[in-house]
Formats: structure tokens, C-alpha cells, sequence
């Protein structure tokens, strides 16, 4: 009886352990490729605001974090640099700069939701129509599945958006 609990314990840890790392894998593997370094400098020329993403925010952590530079235009929100893999993130037009899932959450209805971010070396998102990107300060990377802050940018400051 002791030798059918062990295995079954065994199995089970290295189930969760596959179905895990199944997890994490899954959107490198299925990732699209990255936008070329020339589409992403295209974009330079369009460039209304720039912010930073920084991997040493109060809620990023080891597995989800996001380094390099915000570029902000019109009709695109372009990324130059790095996200932690992972799944279903979606790009966020926020009021304000947050650094946390709990300060996300409180703007969150107040923030808008840009498109899906599915590359991480870099990223180029279309801004749809009718979207005024000078009426927000801050982008915000966010995993919709699990609700886990990823990172996020100001690329203006906060009294200088339209009202």
C-alpha cells in the first residue's frame, strides 16, 4: 500500500511539474517572430512619447518583468528590448503610472485595452481608431489569464494629459 501511494505522489508531482513547464514553454514555442530591428526604428520617426519599462519595479518579480524602451505614436505602441515569457498578455493604455497588480486593479476599468502582446523581443501593437493615445500617460503590460502584473511605462506626465 505504501509503495502505491509513493508512486501515485510521484506521478502527480511530475504531472503538475510537466503541465507547468507546459505552461511557461507554450508561448515561446508558439511565439510569432519579433518585429525586425528596421520595422521597429520605422516607427522612431512617428514617435509622439517614449517611456521605459523597468525590470525592478515593485510588482514585477523573476517571471514577469519587462525591460526596454516605450515608443508611442498615433497609430502604434512599439517595444525595443525584453518581456518575460508568458501567456495571453495584453497591452493597457492607463491614466496613470502603476507598479503593481493591487494599483493596476484600481484603474484598471479606467484603463483601456490596446490589443495583445504576443512577441517578447520587442513588440509593435496598433493603436485602433478613434483611440486618442494623448488621453492616457502609461502603458501597462498585463497577463490577462492569471491576472499578473508584467510591467509598465509612463510616457507622459500625469498633468500634462488632455482632459
Amino acid at each position: 500500500m505504501r509503495r502505491w501511494l509513493i508512486l501515485i505522489t510521484t506521478h502527480l508531482v511530475m504531472l503538475a511539474l510537466g503541465f507547468a513547464g507546459g505552461i511557461y514553454a507554450l508561448p515561446i514555442l508558439t511565439a510569432p517572430r519579433a518585429p525586425d530591428s528596421a520595422a521597429l526604428q520605422n516607427i522612431a520617426t512617428e514617435t509622439l512619447y517614449a517611456g521605459r519599462l523597468m525590470r525592478n519595479l515593485n510588482g514585477s518579480d523573476l517571471l514577469h518583468w519587462g525591460e526596454g524602451e516605450i515608443r508611442v505614436s498615433r497609430n502604434r505602441i512599439s517595444h525595443i528590448g525584453r518581456l518575460a515569457p508568458g501567456p495571453d498578455y495584453k497591452l493597457y493604455l492607463a491614466p496613470r503610472f502603476v507598479d503593481t497588480k493591487e494599483s493596476f486593479l484600481q484603474i484598471k476599468d479606467e484603463s483601456l485595452r490596446v490589443g495583445e502582446v504576443k512577441t517578447f523581443n520587442g513588440f509593435i501593437v496598433e493603436v485602433p481608431a478613434g483611440i486618442d493615445v494623448r488621453d492616457y500617460n502609461a502603458v501597462v503590460i498585463w497577463c490577462e489569464a492569471f491576472a499578473q502584473f508584467i510591467s509598465a511605462a509612463e510616457y507622459q506626465p500625469s498633468h500634462q494629459v488632455r482632459k
